[in-house]
């Protein structure tokens, strides 16, 4: 797809990965409907990239509010040709511990947002994209999900973590199946240690500690890099299907 006629519904845009997809899609020449539960950091966002971005607020989990935003973005832009899902939420427990057990509501909420969340935009987003014209490659659009190398080494206390991105690796070559027959392709980023907001609540220290280890470059990972990839999944056809790590080749260990 070229980049100029994307039209993306970016989730969790408004920091982060999120942030960096939307400033790249833009940036591009692209446009690009920010999709945030942080109205503020959204709008801002929005405001800074000017007639190419808009904003909305709406939970991923909620049928009616991704509705609503994709109805946004077809109102504000003509059409929605791209979805890129950043939206999601990490947290940590050990399975027992001294204080009992996993607490079930937390598991079951880290699931919610990270997998269900992602499906329910991806169905809703896909059903859109099929009343598209297709391109010369015959393409009505293009899905973007973000998953992690935690999927593949999940580590002491990711158990929720873990379970909710590993979903997301698995559904998406089925999807990318089911949704041939319209001409949209999925794909998959699971990314490593990355500078987001999560990372950068940590010491400047304990970053650099991270960072090395990352086999090369031994650093965090920047979003913008993360955008870079997202985009270029956008522009290729020929990537379907498909989850790629994005990780400097670093494989967890358990703690």
């Amino acid at each position: 797809m070229d980049i100029k006629s994307c039209v993306a519904l970016v989730t969790g845009g408004a920091s982060g990965l999120g942030q960096a997809t939307v400033e790249n899609i833009a940036g591009a020449g692209g446009r690009a409907m920010i999709l945030d539960r942080d109205e503020a950091a959204a709008s801002a966002l929005a405001q800074k990239l000017g007639e190419r971005a808009r904003s909305c607020v709406a939970d991923v989990t909620s049928e009616e509010q991704v509705q609503r935003a994709i109805a946004a973005t077809i109102e504000a832009f003509g059409t929605i040709n791209a979805a890129v899902n950043c939206a999601g939420v990490g947290v940590a427990a050990k399975t027992v511990s001294k204080r009992g057990p996993f607490p079930l509501g937390l598991f079951s909420k880290c699931i919610e947002v990270n997998l269900i969340g992602t499906f329910n935009v991806i169905r809703l987003a896909a059903e859109a994209m099929a009343k598209n014209e297709p391109n010369a490659d015959g393409e009505r659009g293009v899905i973007v999900n973000t998953a992690s190398v935690a999927a593949f080494e999940g580590q002491i206390g990711q158990a929720a973590y873990s379970a909710s991105k590993g979903g997301v690796v698995g559904m998406t070559l089925p999807i990318a199946r089911d949704l041939a027959q319209y001409g949209i392709r999925v794909c998959t980023i699971a990314p490593g240690l990355f500078n987001t907001p999560m990372l950068a609540m940590l010491p400047e220290e304990g970053r650099k500690k991270l960072g090395a280890q990352v086999p090369f470059p031994p650093r965090l990972g920047e979003p913008r890099e993360f955008g870079a990839l997202a985009r270029s999944i956008i522009e290729i056809a020929m990537l379907n299907g498909e989850t790629i790590r994005l990780d400097g080749a670093i494989r967890m260990q358990p703690a």
